[in-house]
């Protein structure tokens, strides 16, 4: 039977998850990691395996926490209810007073060598079931007869992800909260009837 572990395993992986996503997975170091989550290497390796591993448990809390007004948009009774609901809560969660800019998913994938490999592909992953469950959603719209029948789910789904990453990465440069409502209300003024 092991020795019981000296750290709380949730805050370390909530500073995980706030490393990566103010630097992404390449620009962190395993030092970085147990410096920021205060364990050492061999608590990290075995509470949460290896780099790879522990960026896909960030991730994970990642959508579950701060990411998760993606899915409780997909709930909202119109479409447009789902795409305001989305970006709206991109502008929220880039621009979190005290918490990094913009978006782990997008800043998690910055300059990916080989090394960087799996969490580019895993990234890339959840962005394409992000757009494909927004997808879905916009179909059930134009079955329901809340999108006229000639909408495009798959178009508006890539335009509401582009608008949304486009957000986070705008965060990231430092643009503003109300700024960043000003594109999000923007984008909406065009949204279909």
């Amino acid at each position: 039977m092991g020795r019981p572990r000296g750290f709380d395993i949730d805050e370390a992986l909530e500073r995980a998850m706030q490393v990566f996503w103010e630097r992404g997975y390449e620009g962190v170091s395993l030092t970085d990691l147990t410096k920021a989550m205060g364990i050492t290497k061999p608590s990290l390796y075995a509470a949460f395996g290896n780099k790879e591993e522990l960026f896909r448990k960030a991730l994970e809390r990642y959508t579950e926490g701060p990411a998760d007004y993606g899915t409780r948009a997909l709930e909202k009774p119109t479409a447009r209810g789902v795409a305001e609901a989305i970006l709206r809560g991109a502008v929220r969660t880039t621009t979190r007073p005290g918490g990094p800019a913009g978006c782990l998913v997008v800043q998690g994938a910055l300059a990916s060598s080989d090394a960087g490999r799996p969490a580019h592909d895993m990234l890339v992953e959840w962005r394409n079931d992000s757009g494909l469950r927004l997808e879905e959603r916009f179909q059930r719209a134009v079955d329901e007869g809340d999108l006229p029948r000639d909408a495009d789910p798959r178009k508006l789904a890539r335009y509401v992800m582009t608008v949304t990453f486009g957000i986070a990465v705008q965060a990231a440069g430092g643009l503003g909260r109300d700024e960043l409502q000003d594109i999000a209300d923007m984008a909406l003024e065009r949204w279909l009837p």
